[in-house]
């Protein structure tokens, strides 16, 4: 399943991203609100689990606008309020479930199946190939196409560059790229970001003498495709 997991938790976030990602699921991990949201209106996830109390945006806070804006993908809260007026605020904002911290693995992975099997296994969402430009991404595969030519890239790199497509046209912040790509939930004075990058452009770039990676100085980057001729 792919997931989005809103937990601000240095410890626990990376856990849980680590530990569901061994039994198959795609995890983007977020430590803030207001980054969730971007990605959540980018990408059909098919279960958020949403930490209540988070930067940014309050995790209830999240839901009720989310639910709002029309998406009914399903929710799990977590949260050490547990009381039953917590509870209820949960369920109250449109959260499908309500798991109490401390909590187990096993307790999180059934109640996701439960969930999983009451939407008759959700939507089914075509996630299988992304297309941006002359860009194609097969993400089941891992192949990467430009102009119908190969370009081998390596894990990250395709993961970059998938969320650069998914985001296409709008400002994706080195924070965002780092939880989305690494699980790194803080900023750490690192150059992993430009180091990739560089070798990303190297790969879809130079080859066809275009830039499709703008960087915006201190800010982050904007991805713009090239319409096929």
């Amino acid at each position: 399943m792919r997931v989005l997991l809103l937990e601000d938790d240095h410890k626990l976030g990376p856990w849980l991203k680590n530990n569901l990602s061994k039994l198959g699921n795609v995890i983007d991990l977020f430590s803030d609100g207001i980054q969730a949201e971007l990605a959540i209106k980018k990408i059909d996830y098919e279960i958020l689990i949403i930490d209540r109390m988070i930067p940014g945006i309050d995790g209830l806070s999240l839901v009720k606008k989310i639910r709002n804006e029309g998406n009914n993908a399903p929710v799990i809260f977590l949260s050490a309020l547990n009381e039953l007026e917590n509870r209820l605020e949960g369920f109250e904002v449109g959260g499908d479930d309500y798991l109490a911290k401390p909590f187990s693995l096993e307790e999180l992975v059934s109640r996701m199946n439960a969930i999983s099997k009451r939407g008759g296994q959700l939507k089914s969402i075509n996630n299988d190939k992304i297309n941006s430009g002359d860009i194609e991404i097969d993400l089941m595969k891992r192949v990467c196409l430009r102009q119908k030519r190969k370009i081998d890239l390596n894990n990250k790199e395709m993961t970059l560059l998938e969320y650069f497509i998914r985001f296409e046209g709008q400002k994706i912040t080195k924070t965002m790229l780092l939880e989305l790509v690494w699980g790194i939930s803080f900023d750490p004075t690192t150059s992993i970001i430009e180091t990739h990058i560089s070798r990303l452009r190297a790969k879809i770039e130079k080859p066809f003498k275009d830039r499709l990676i703008k960087t915006i100085r201190g800010s982050g980057y904007i991805y713009t495709p090239k319409e096929n001729v």
